[in-house]
């Protein structure tokens, strides 16, 4: 058994999908013949803060119900079209599908495993890891220290997953894999499922990363006499893993302790440290004081009024003057002082949130319910973490630091069949850093993903509230601190939404539709980071919000990363990008009017030519295209990604938080595709001290793009300078981009959405009663699918 004092390199990854790489030749074999279903007949009718993340995908058909179980998605019936306008559907992610597999004539192959390659672990599946880890352990000693940060699957290569969706799990599509000489190929098996731990052990201090192999038989069902195997066991160095909550409760406590802290509170005039609030932070990088030799954290302090109120707005008096570093891997006071004492803000009567008179106030009496009704169920289908919705069909995921991940994004066209767009889509950092140099704001750039993990901070989602109508739900698992399995029920919800038109045109001669895009929407919402102001001061780093306190101007970042695939099948990389940007034609011969203009493209060919910003003056998009498919014009096929509100960071170039997030300094980046090239920052940013770590560093390798497995980085954001109105919690605010169809389709792909029957509205009669006579018409609606986390 491996144990944490092997000595190792940071780079683990490497090894570990080397060895994957060579396996894969192993798990398939040549034969001579085997039926196949087509990719997709003719006949086909396919059927495929707090921040919240959503995902719309937009569809070209509309199917109202649920399709048979054990019905393929192929052997659908078909509809037609009338009329001069269609409503649409867009789904907020969810997913069911059964497949007949006596239809598809294959031979009857014992799976190696019930558990696609891709889906998320499961609780048992974890708790065999964190076993398997501990009992390695060399002594009780090591075992005893070991703190479990992260537990996610290892995911497989691609042609591992490529088999798994030809032979074992849906969309069950053998045409899409390569052809051998002999014939197609046909798996024996595949390979066990492998979790990725990244342990802390507290009183070495050190950071490790194993790898331990999963089988199908549990400890959790098994006494624990099968608790997997180690694989590999690495030592991380010089680095520092994201924080848990256990240690910032840990941290509040002992600092609400301290002898020194609570006389500075005795200062203010607080002696009940029950109205203590201790905001543990980590400490970023900012001067080789910060190292990751230590694990530090500098909390910012609060203090309720009324300890009677639980739910007050503890953060309307925040406690500065006070600054505190804590040794968060011996949970000691390490650095105290009390530099300067500024008085508490008074009581704001405007600082709580809570319903109605708990707040001081009456709620509205004039909402009316508004309730989403599907009487014949949703249109789409779930099996497992397989979704099927008209023509879309993907798969999702969930780990403790992106949260939602898709996979296998691929759209059901006709007699072209299934084609891909994209493997892996997610969102992989958050940074937010604040404008105010005052201490402590300056300390403020949180990387949200890196430090803490978006997945591990996920909330339950509640019907009514998060999500309308009919919901499929998702939970998700994790590790706590000390290795036990959390599990955070409803964390992703799927649902449909009415999302207006999706097509009208009333000319006589033609139509026109549009769709089949997929839109990444990121809603903002929480409360506001404040600080407080002595008598008469007022800062113009912010806004002031109430007597004595205001809150500093800031920045909200995120990064998503498109593993794009756009008509390619597994293994197959010819893709590239494109640059557009409309130029105005200058005034001559050709542009007698002085009204011309037009897209010119420019050809990303290196890393280094593809660091781009936005440019909303010359409407400036960037297209992924497929080398080698055309449409029936000739042009390459493609899915181009259309920005929405964006901005840079708002800070100088030796900006400190720059060191960890070189990655923030340009809005796109595009790489190829790289198995360890994952986070943007490295993956541990927590207190790094190595500039440029991650995307700004592989760049430079100035990597070909031309026919290439192409990778989007999509940096964006929004500059949040606070309003009274953000107070005491902010309304959504919404920002997102989309990838949009560019020549993928022959012509919209929406004409066959046939207009909506059962939708209807009640027109107002003027007479205001919701009860008196109104005026029943029709309603084109559309609709999206959207995942929400």
């Amino acid at each position: 058994m491996a144990t944490i004092e092997e000595k190792a390199t940071p780079l683990v990854d490497d090894q570990i999908h080397r060895t994957n790489r060579a396996s894969t030749a192993s798990l398939i074999r040549p034969v001579d013949s085997l039926p196949q279903p087509s990719a997709n007949p003719a006949s086909s009718k396919g059927g495929g803060g707090v921040v919240v993340m959503t995902v719309r995908w937009w569809s070209d058909s509309s199917e109202d119900g649920i399709v048979e179980k054990g019905v393929p998605w192929w052997r659908r019936s078909g509809g037609g079209v009338d009329g001069g306008n269609r409503g649409g559907r867009v789904v907020v992610l969810a997913m069911t599908i059964g497949v007949d597999v006596k239809y598809l004539r294959l031979p009857v192959m014992l799976r190696a495993q019930t558990r696609h390659p891709l889906d998320p672990l499961t609780a048992a599946e974890i708790s065999v890891a964190v076993a398997t880890v501990r009992a390695a352990g060399a002594t009780p000693e090591v075992r005893d220290s070991m703190r479990f940060i992260e537990v996610a699957l290892l995911e497989p290569e691609k042609p591992v997953v490529a088999l798994a969706d030809a032979y074992f799990f849906p969309p069950f599509q053998p045409s899409l894999l390569p052809r051998t000489k002999g014939g197609p190929i046909i798996p024996t098996k595949l390979p066990p499922r492998q979790a990725r731990l990244v342990v802390y052990n507290k009183k070495s201090n050190e950071t490790s990363i194993w790898v331990v192999e999963l089988s199908e038989v549990h400890a959790v069902t098994r006494g624990g006499h099968h608790r997997g195997r180690v694989i590999s066991s690495n030592v991380v160095p010089n680095v520092q893993p994201p924080m848990d909550a256990v240690e910032y409760a840990e941290c509040e406590a002992i600092v609400k302790e301290f002898p020194p802290f609570r006389e500075a509170m005795k200062r203010r005039g607080i002696e009940d440290m029950d109205l203590v609030m201790v905001d543990p932070w980590c400490v970023g990088y900012h001067s080789e004081a910060d190292a990751p030799n230590r694990r530090l954290a500098k909390p910012l302090i609060f203090c309720r009024t009324e300890s009677d109120c639980p739910m007050e707005n503890g953060y309307a008096r925040p406690v500065e003057g006070i600054y505190v570093l804590v040794d968060m891997q011996n949970m000691v006071v390490v650095e105290f002082e009390d530099r300067k004492l500024v008085p508490l803000p008074p009581a704001d009567p405007l600082r709580n949130y809570t319903p109605g008179e708990t707040r001081g106030g009456v709620d509205r009496s004039d909402v009316k319910p508004l309730q989403i009704i599907q009487p014949e169920g949703p249109s789409f289908r779930v099996d497992g973490h397989f979704v099927q919705w008209q023509k879309w069909n993907f798969r999702i995921g969930f780990t403790p630091r992106e949260g939602l991940v898709i996979y296998s994004v691929a759209y059901v066209d006709g007699n072209r069949g299934r084609r891909p767009v994209a493997h892996r889509l997610s969102f992989v950092e958050m940074v937010v850093p604040y404008g105010d140099p005052n201490d402590p704001h300056y300390r403020k750039n949180a990387f949200d993903a890196g430090e803490d993990g978006l997945g591990k901070n996920a909330h339950s989602l509640k019907k009514g509230c998060d999500c309308l109508g009919y919901i499929k739900y998702f939970d998700a698992h994790f590790t706590n601190f000390t290795g036990g399995v959390e599990t955070t029920e409803n964390c992703v919800c799927l649902h449909e939404e009415d999302h207006g038109i999706l097509w009208k045109h009333q000319d006589w001669r033609t139509g026109l539709a549009e769709d089949g895009k997929i839109e990444a929407e990121v809603r903002l919402t929480g409360i506001l980071s404040l600080g407080a102001l002595q008598p008469g001061e007022v800062r113009k780093y912010g806004t002031t919000i109430a007597p004595g306190l205001y809150a500093p101007v800031h920045q909200h970042f995120f990064v998503a990363r498109m593993d794009m695939a756009v008509d390619c099948k597994p293994g197959e990389a010819y893709n590239q990008v494109v640059e557009v940007n409309i130029k105005v034609e200058e005034p001559g011969e050709v542009n007698v009017h002085n009204n011309a203009f037009y897209a010119e493209e420019k050809l990303l060919r290196c890393e280094l030519e593809a660091m781009r910003d936005c440019d909303p003056l010359s409407a400036r998009h960037w297209i992924v295209r497929n080398t080698r498919n055309v449409n029936r014009t000739g042009q390459l096929t493609g899915f181009k990604l259309v920005p929405g509100r964006n901005c840079l960071p708002l800070a100088g170039t030796e900006a400190k938080f720059l060191r960890r997030a070189a990655f923030l300094r340009h809005n796109l980046w595009v790489t190829p595709y790289a198995h360890d090239e994952m986070y943007p920052g490295g993956e541990f940013p927590n207190q790094n001290p190595r500039v440029g770590e991650g995307l700004a560093t592989w760049v430079k390798q100035n990597r070909s793009l031309e026919e290439n497995d192409i990778v989007l980085w999509y940096v964006f954001g929004v500059t949040h300078i606070p309003r009274l109105e953000d107070w005491p919690v902010m309304p959504v605010d919404h920002i997102g981009f989309m990838l949009m169809p560019h020549g993928f389709f022959n012509c919209s792909p929406a004409v066959d959405v046939p207009p909506s029957s059962c939708d209807s509205d009640v027109k107002d009669n003027g007479n205001g009663n919701e009860n008196g006579n109104g005026v029943v018409v029709t309603k084109p609606l559309q609709n999206a699918l959207l995942a929400k986390l």
